[in-house]
């Protein structure tokens, strides 16, 4: 069974807040299950976005894991082609969470969460 997205968002900014990042929740979605987006805002005019996964990324042994990959082949982009995307996703679906962080480094620790 897999987390619900708020709950999923909830683990997540929690870790990242225990390692002294700044991340917050940008937009609220669907609390069951909608698609969550994270965007690393490096500080200098650069971002990096993880969406969710293609379906065939996922692992067959743990279907319930939440799995991520970058939305841009080259990343760091340009903060403002990454909130053109987080836009036209969000005309696509209502329902999606974005989570803003804020990382020189841009460290997603999308590995180091709750599945």
């Amino acid at each position: 069974m897999r987390l619900k997205s708020g709950i999923w968002v909830s683990a997540y900014l929690r870790r990242r807040h225990l390692d002294g990042t700044f991340a917050v929740v940008r937009r609220r979605g669907a609390e069951e299950a909608g698609a969550i987006f994270i965007k690393i805002a490096r500080l200098d005019g650069t971002a990096e976005l993880y969406g969710p996964a293609p379906q065939t990324a996922f692992d067959d042994s743990r279907p319930a894991d939440r799995a991520f990959s970058p939305c841009f082949k080259q990343q760091p982009v340009p903060e403002a082609e990454a909130e053109a995307y987080l836009a036209r996703e969000i005309r696509f679906d209502s329902d999606i969470w974005i989570v803003e962080i804020e990382d020189r480094a841009g460290r997603h620790m999308l590995d180091q969460v709750v599945p």
